[in-house]
C-alpha cells in the first residue's frame, strides 16, 4: 500500500494533514503486518480498537479500512495515541503505541528541521517501524466475541422501552435494562425551566 496514498486519503476530511494522522497511517500498516496481512483483510476479520479520537483514529482507519459504521473500529477513549489491532478469526491481539521518545527521535531524524512539528511531519513518514511502535501481545476485556457481538439480536428496555441492540442489555433484578437505566450512562436528563423553579421554590 503506497503512504502518499493513504496520507491523502486520511487528510481528505481535514483540509490538511498533521503528525498524528502520520502516525495513525503508519501504526494502521505496521499493525496489519504485525498480524500477518498485506492488506486488510475482507470480511471483519480486523478489529481495532483505538485508544483516542481525532485525526489518529482517521488514520488508523484510512490504513486499516476499519469503520465505525461496519463495526470494525472501536473507540476506547483514553487520550493515548494507541491502538489494539484484534485478529478476530484466531483472536490474536496486539497493542501498539508510540515509543516514549518518538518526538525526540523524529527531531533527530530531521536535523535540517528547527520546527518540531515540521521535523516530526518529515520524519514520522520515513522512520522505521521498530523505531516508532512498541508491540505487545494482549488478552482483550471482555473478549473480542462479546465485543463484537451478535448484529440484529434486538430486545426493549423494561423501564424506558428502548430498543437495545447488539446484546449490549444488563440484566438486574430479573429485569433486562439498557446501560443508561442500569446506572451505566454518561449522561442526566436536563433540568427544565420549571424544575429549577420547583427546586427553588421548595428551598
Amino acid at each position: 500500500m503506497n503512504l502518499q496514498t493513504l496520507l491523502e486519503k486520511s487528510s481528505r476530511n481535514h483540509s490538511h494533514l498533521c503528525p498524528r494522522q502520520i502516525l495513525g497511517v503508519r501504526m494502521g500498516l505496521y499493525g496489519l503486518k504485525s498480524l500477518g496481512f498485506d492488506s486488510p483483510p475482507a470480511k471483519k476479520r480486523l478489529l481495532v480498537i483505538v485508544e483516542s479520537d481525532g485525526c489518529f483514529a482517521d488514520g488508523i482507519s484510512a490504513a486499516t479500512e476499519c469503520t465505525v459504521g461496519h463495526r470494525s473500529l472501536r473507540v476506547e477513549d483514553y487520550g493515548k495515541t494507541a491502538a489494539a489491532f484484534v485478529d478476530v478469526k484466531t483472536g490474536r491481539a496486539l497493542r501498539l503505541a508510540p515509543v516514549s521518545n518518538i518526538r525526540d527521535l523524529a527531531c533527530e531524524c530531521a536535523p535540517d528541521e528547527p520546527r518540531h512539528y515540521f521535523a516530526q511531519m518529515q520524519a514520522y513518514q520515513t522512520m522505521p517501524d521498530e523505531a516508532m511502535f512498541a508491540v505487545a501481545e494482549i488478552q482483550l476485556l471482555p473478549p473480542v466475541e462479546q465485543i463484537i457481538s451478535r448484529a440484529g439480536v434486538r430486545v426493549d428496555c423494561d423501564l424506558c422501552g428502548e430498543e437495545i441492540t447488539n446484546e449490549r442489555e444488563v440484566h438486574q433484578n430479573g429485569m433486562t435494562l439498557c446501560r443508561p437505566c442500569a446506572g451505566l450512562r454518561y449522561y442526566q436528563p436536563a433540568l427544565t425551566p420549571a424544575a429549577v423553579a420547583a427546586g427553588i421554590q421548595a428551598q
